[in-house]
């Protein structure tokens, strides 16, 4: 019982610690800056929150914050098109972590299996 409580704190451990690791964003925020900068006050407000997020790596924030944006009438074709490519390269960025940290579970659960006592 100890090793399998060992083993379960391990795996758990390690996928902490490789979740946390990697490169930093990869989102290109520049065309939604520029599409927003001169944006009415509150749709700046937004997509400045959005960028934010985007660069702390909050996915979800950010996801969120550019679907309330995508909900605006008042846009310009620049403005959603910006939001669309923005949204494309966020959800890319969290199917990615996704696969990762799958693959990652994966690799750290064989290695544990192969070190167990048979």
């Amino acid at each position: 019982m100890k090793l399998y409580k060992w083993t379960i704190m391990t795996l758990a451990a390690t996928l902490l610690l490789t979740s946390g690791c990697g490169s930093k964003s990869s989102v290109d925020t520049a065309p939604l800056e520029k599409s927003f900068a001169s944006a009415e006050p509150a749709n700046k407000t937004v997509a400045d929150s959005a960028v934010s997020s985007i660069k702390s790596e909050d996915y979800a924030g950010a996801m969120a914050q550019l679907q309330k944006l995508a909900s605006q009438a008042k846009l310009t074709p620049e403005q959603q098109q910006a939001i669309k490519d923005t949204l494309a390269q966020v959800q890319k960025q969290v199917a990615d972590a996704a696969t990762k940290a799958g693959k990652d579970a994966q690799k750290t659960a064989t290695d544990l299996q192969k070190s167990l006592p048979k």
